[in-house]
């Protein structure tokens, strides 16, 4: 659920509430009683909480890329002959 900011349109107060996505956005200011306005807000980041985010898990791509040349010397380097 996310978090919403409001502002009193009487009092000035800004606060936080945790709502549903679906609840209706409050109209009431918690100290003065007054009209409330939800401000638009960035969001947060990304948070990665527990175990198992490795680096590893994102490897990072080659920065040569693979063609049908480098394909072929790779295909030769591994043949062995046979005697």
């Amino acid at each position: 659920m996310p978090t919403y900011e409001y502002v009193c349109k009487d009092c000035g107060y800004e606060f936080e509430a945790f709502q549903n996505i679906t609840a209706e956005p409050l109209k009431e200011c918690p100290t003065c009683g007054g009209k409330v306005q939800r401000k638009i807000s960035g969001g947060s980041g990304l948070i990665f909480k527990g175990s198992g985010f490795y680096e590893t898990d994102y490897k990072k791509t080659s920065s040569k890329p693979h063609t049908a040349e480098t394909k072929k010397k790779d295909t030769k380097k591994s043949v062995k002959k046979a005697s």
